[in-house]
């Protein structure tokens, strides 16, 4: 491992050679150009990485260093059959990185590891149907099973599996967005109405003010920087909020302009280098300063509960605040005076706001900000939560989720003839506990890293391991597949890169924009089964000659499934007619400056202000992401715009919370986490002096979600708090 001085800007040439040099390696060059200039263009594909949306006017290198890396990982050469699991048993598997795991290739035919087995052999498909609906069947109930789902997955299969899993009689439909943007789609539901953005790309464009609040653009959404030198080209400024300074919000040098050559375009402003957990604090503070400025007809006209939140603020505790954030009065005042010279603010965020245990509260808090300047649906102003998984918004549009709304349920029930269960089911949390105690018998997933992108990772592994089946639908083999039930199977389908014989599907991106996808590559093997028409398969094996649904139809043309949908879910009418070309959701908020909530307004909200004390000597931890992986997949083993080569297992310090513990750049420690059940240890990290804020560290996931407390979780949204976890550092020793 070899660790250098962080990188002040992101892009330029060398995201170019870095996108390049993986797609060679993994494609071979023919292959790269006839499939990157298909990402993201309006009869190519979308791409498999992040869901920020593509503008009308499109480059013909529409992708960005990750989505060539995402791209390449799909539709790589390298491939998996039956030798390389006669030769691999799952116990060896099991100790494998997570690196190597991922870059042995595409999974090519249906495997089967037998109860009591340490390889995976061949199976067929009906045969592989055949034992998921026997081990349904054998059930005591529907709940005793849990369906997961990725964001990766499209539209069309997105609805056929929830209809299927509510068929069977459970919504037990855990999924993504309950480890990243529940917390979102909890505050935003209940303050406006819509548990989405409120802005479209043009709004970004447009905007005066945008505040980009615990996200890293440069490397989780780089498509985001060129919007963000857009903004700016037009007058716009901004400010970035975060514990670490990130290379992409410093300086851009965008490599498809002349000036990304040189030296690029400084984006952000002003850089509050904030605490960790101390958003709510931050926003409280900017509001109070703010209140003499406040749009009061339209605080009048479109709100609700506005004298309480007001009483409340100005009781507000400076003290408390200037702990909480680690800022001082000066820049909060500041900050102040720009929002209050602009006309038209946007507040973006990600993961950073939403995995503590006060984020809903904290969410409800950047409303409570742009309400009282009017800052919701209008022109170049709204909330922009900036979802990470390609389509993990269009899933649960489409009814993934584990508490779907009553309407939704009696649409589905009338279209299909048959009364889906109303009971909530297990989100992610549940499900893993439901795991662990007994009471859920078999898993399925659709698409992810079940194993790797949840919590508590040792209890995690335990409870899948106790499970009497496992079913893991994949593209590429990952540490589930290694992790399993007594019986466990892997069904290969086709990646978002491969033509797809039941036509096209849909995806939608970030901001509420549903367009068609086509894949162009011949399937890694004639084996591989699209993910409807895997689930069409089970269904099939489940419920044999379904009278409700027509399974084969849906197998055979997704047109079929899309016309259903535009008779069960508002906003996707004449869904075929409109999809080749695209078209936006209907948004209230956004639209009509109507707010579909429980009083009929726009809710200003009570948040109490608790301030995250950690023990002496402890360090608050968040988990974040290298530059070299995305979501679990990891494509390489280096963190360029951090300084890191050839290593993960690192964590990043303030130089003088080093010395406070006696600890200096290059020594190794082991984290341990607290919590009242006991500790949790990660061993052998490197210390990284960085300038990060002082009193909170950070470290890669999945390496240190086994610090992160399955109880410890976000309330209302049950999200796990993977940003606030306390932490002391241990001397270890050279392994």
């Amino acid at each position: 491992m070899r660790v250098r001085p962080p990188k002040d800007w992101a892009g330029g040439l060398p995201a170019v050679g870095h996108a390049m040099r993986t797609a060679y390696r993994q494609m071979g060059v023919g292959r790269t150009a006839l499939t990157l200039l298909q990402v993201n263009q309006k009869r190519g594909f979308d791409c498999p990485g992040c869901a920020w949306p593509e503008g009308e006017h499109r480059s013909p290198a529409e992708f960005c260093e990750n989505g060539a890396k995402a791209v390449a990982e799909e539709a790589t050469t390298r491939r998996i059959g039956r030798d390389f699991f006669a030769a691999h048993p799952v116990s060896e598997l099991a100790v494998r990185s997570d690196h190597w795991l991922g870059q042995q290739g595409r999974l090519t035919e249906p495997m089967h590891k037998p109860a009591g087995a340490d390889h995976y052999v061949p199976i067929s498909w009906e045969r592989a149907f055949e034992i998921i609906a026997r081990e349904l069947r054998a059930l005591g109930g529907p709940d005793e099973a849990v369906f997961y789902t990725s964001g990766r997955t499209s539209n069309e299969a997105a609805f056929a599996y929830q209809l299927l899993v509510r068929r069977f009689g459970t919504n037990n439909l855990p999924d993504c967005s309950n480890m990243c943007h529940e917390s979102s789609g909890s505050a935003l539901n209940e303050t406006l109405g819509i548990g989405k953005g409120t802005v479209s790309l043009e709004d970004l464009h447009r905007a005066e003010l945008i505040f980009v609040v615990g996200q890293n653009p440069g490397t989780n959404h780089p498509r985001m920087l060129t919007a963000l030198e857009r903004a700016k080209r037009a007058g716009a400024r901004i400010v970035a909020v975060n514990p670490l300074p990130e290379a992409g919000l410093l300086r851009f040098k965008n490599p498809q302009r002349p000036s990304g050559l040189g030296k690029g375009y400084a984006l952000a402003d002003r850089f509050l280098q904030i605490r960790l957990n101390g958003d709510m604090a931050l926003f409280q503070a900017l509001s109070l300063l703010l209140l003499d400025s406040a749009d009061k007809e339209f605080v009048d006209r479109h709100t609700h509960g506005f004298e309480e939140w007001e009483r409340h603020l100005r009781a507000l505790d400076w003290d408390q605040v200037l702990e909480a954030t680690g800022l001082t009065r000066a820049e909060l005042e500041a900050t102040a005076e720009e929002v209050r010279a602009a006309g038209s603010v946007i507040v973006c965020w990600a993961m950073g706001l939403t995995q503590h245990r006060n984020s809903v509260a904290t969410i409800r808090e950047v409303v409570n900000f742009l309400l009282l300047r009017g800052n919701v649906g209008r022109s170049g102003a709204g909330v922009c939560p900036v979802r990470g998984h390609s389509n993990v918004q269009g899933d649960r549009t489409m009814g993934i989720y584990e508490k779907p709304a009553a309407a939704f349920l009696d649409a589905l029930g009338k279209e299909f003839g048959f009364s889906p269960p109303r009971h909530h089911g297990f989100d992610t949390v549940e499900a893993i506990r439901a795991m662990r105690d007994g009471t859920a018998k078999v898993f399925v997933g659709m698409g992810g890293n079940f194993v790797r992108a949840t919590p508590d990772s040792d209890v995690t592994e335990a409870a899948l391991r106790r499970t009497r089946l496992t079913v893991q639908i994949s593209t590429k083999l990952n540490r589930s597949h290694a992790v399993c039930g007594a019986e466990a199977l892997i069904l290969p389908t086709l990646g978002r890169t491969e033509r797809d014989a039941g036509g096209y599907v849909t995806v939608e991106d970030s901001m509420g924009l549903v367009h068609a996808s086509r894949g162009r590559l011949a399937p890694a093997s004639a084996e591989l089964r699209p993910e409807v028409a895997i689930v069409c398969g089970l269904a099939a094996a489940l419920f044999g000659d379904d009278p409700h649904v027509p399974w084969a139809d849906f197998a055979r043309d997704y047109g079929v499934i899309r016309d259903r949908v535009s008779r069960v879910i508002p906003g996707f009418e004449d869904f075929n007619a409109r999809a080749p070309e695209g078209f936006a959701l209907p948004n209230a908020p956004r639209d009509e400056r109507r707010f579909p909530t429980a009083t009929g307004k726009a809710n200003f909200t009570v948040n109490e202000l608790e301030v995250l004390r950690v023990p002496p000597g402890r360090l608050l931890l968040q988990t974040v992401r290298s530059h070299d992986q995305y979501n679990t997949t990891i494509y390489g083993l280096d963190d360029r715009y951090r300084g890191v080569k050839a290593g993960r297992r690192v964590v990043f310090v303030h130089q003088d919370d080093l010395a406070e513990r006696d600890l200096a750049d290059g020594d190794l420690v082991d984290l341990v986490s607290e919590w009242p059940d006991g500790e949790r240890r990660a061993d052998g990290f490197r210390v990284i002096a960085y300038p990060t804020a002082r009193g909170c560290c950070a470290a890669y996931f999945p390496e240190t979600n086994v610090l992160v407390p399955l109880d410890s979780v976000a309330e209302t949204s049950n999200t796990p708090t993977s940003k606030s976890v306390v932490v002391r550092l241990e001397r270890a020793q050279p392994a």
